[in-house]
C-alpha cells in the first residue's frame, strides 16, 4: 500500500538535502531508514534505564564524585 503526502515545496527541499547530506539517493529512502532506526529506540530506552541504575547505584556507594575538568587542566598546564 502507498500513500501520498502533500507538502509545502521548501520543506520537501530540506527533506532532499538531508537525505543527500546522509548519502542517500532519496527522500523515501531516507524515512524507510528513519522508521527502521525507531524500531531501535526500544534497545536504547533499556540502556539508558541501565546506566541511570548503575549511576544511581555507584552515586550511593561512594557519594558524588568530584568532577575532573580541573584536575586535567591543571595535568595539562605542567
Amino acid at each position: 500500500m502507498s500513500r501520498t503526502l502533500t507538502i509545502a515545496d521548501d520543506l520537501y527541499q530540506r527533506l532532499e538535502d538531508e537525505a543527500r547530506a546522509r548519502g542517500l539517493e532519496s527522500v523515501e529512502q531516507m524515512l524507510e531508514e528513519l522508521g527502521r532506526a525507531g524500531s531501535d529506540f526500544c534497545p536504547r530506552k533499556e540502556a539508558v534505564s541501565r546506566i541511570d541504575n548503575l549511576r544511581e547505584r555507584l552515586s550511593d556507594k561512594y557519594g558524588e564524585m568530584p568532577d575532573s575538568v580541573e584536575l586535567v587542566r591543571e595535568e595539562r598546564a605542567r
